[in-house]
């Protein structure tokens, strides 16, 4: 296996920006271009927190599309290809495999169960239509996803050898990615951390080879992996204490905050938001932009986007 095919690093997962009269393509492409340019090793689209039960089926599609050719090759995308069927995981994963993108992420529907047969099975099925498809097994924690056991993940990836990734989030997600890469078939390359790396040192301390965080704070999360991975615990540490009252923060508000975010940080000029989620009053505001600022961020563009979010 050649080791810069691996999924490694940083994958953040895109927000996906609305405007008045739908999705607002230009800042996506803004979007793309600044996970490039913080340093990311990966993207990927939709998931969660792309707010991607709320984009329609064509939305999606010509979302994933601007991705891959902003993208242009520089860095590998994952593509979100999670539906309640399997026909619907299979028509997306076409649509994914004809832009070339061979890395798909499933989450088992919840209407299947937590049983590593039921999951082995939906997820055979659609392998069987997608030849040359890597998936990589979205393990999330409930009430939104199933909460596999790791017993439960590793019979899955031992059935299905089309699985060779599990971002594995449920809670506590340490003791399961340990678990998982103890007793791991030889086709699975690697479990990804989630939970919004809120947990990354620790995930990375038990062999996680990757970590998908939301967008707003790529850079940091950049120089994090890079100090980690050269052996400079300290200064990775030191890192991922500034992160964490924001990241706090960033599991209530979730997209709110990382639109807000981006705002500040000349990419975004519209924080609208589909999905339910607690709105920003005045204090939540004060309170996130304090916790952005003690990051000690700049932005990554050129100049702040005319109507951007002031302080």
């Amino acid at each position: 296996m050649d080791l810069a095919m691996l999924l490694t690093g940083i994958l953040p997962v895109l927000p996906t920006p609305f405007a008045d009269a739908g999705v607002d393509f230009d800042a996506m492409r803004r979007v793309v271009r600044f996970a490039v340019d913080a340093g990311v090793d990966g993207v990927v689209f939709p998931g969660f927190a792309s707010e991607v039960e709320t984009l329609s089926v064509e939305e999606r599609a010509a979302l994933l599309e601007l991705v891959v050719a902003e993208v242009d090759g520089r860095v590998p995308i994952v593509a979100g290809a999670s539906a309640p069927s399997v026909e619907e995981v299979v028509n997306y994963g076409r649509h994914a495999l004809a832009l070339g993108v061979t890395r798909l992420m499933v989450q088992p529907p919840k209407s299947i169960g937590a049983g590593a047969g039921a999951v082995a099975s939906f997820l055979a099925a659609v392998v069987a239509e997608l030849p040359g498809a890597e998936i990589i097994l979205q393990n999330a924690p409930a009430p939104r996803g199933s909460d596999l056991s790791p017993e439960a993940v590793l019979e899955v990836v031992r059935q299905v050898a089309a699985v060779r990734y599990v971002k594995e989030e449920t809670l506590p997600a340490g003791p399961a990615i340990t678990a998982i890469l103890a007793d791991a078939p030889e086709h699975l390359l690697g479990v990804i951390g989630g939970g919004g790396a809120r947990y990354i040192l620790d995930e990375y301390d038990r062999g996680a080879c990757a970590a998908m965080p939301a967008l707003e704070i790529a850079d940091l999360h950049v120089a994090l992996d890079r100090d980690y991975r050269a052996g400079r615990r300290s200064e990775a540490r030191a890192l991922y204490v500034k992160s964490l009252p924001l990241l706090v923060l960033q599991a209530v508000y979730r997209m709110r905050l990382t639109k807000h975010v981006l705002g500040l940080r000349g990419v975004l000029d519209n924080r609208a938001v589909r999905a339910p989620t607690p709105e920003l009053d005045a204090l939540a505001v004060r309170d996130i932009e304090s916790c952005f600022a003690e990051c000690g961020l700049q932005s990554l563009v050129s100049a702040p986007i005319a109507g951007g979010f002031g302080a």
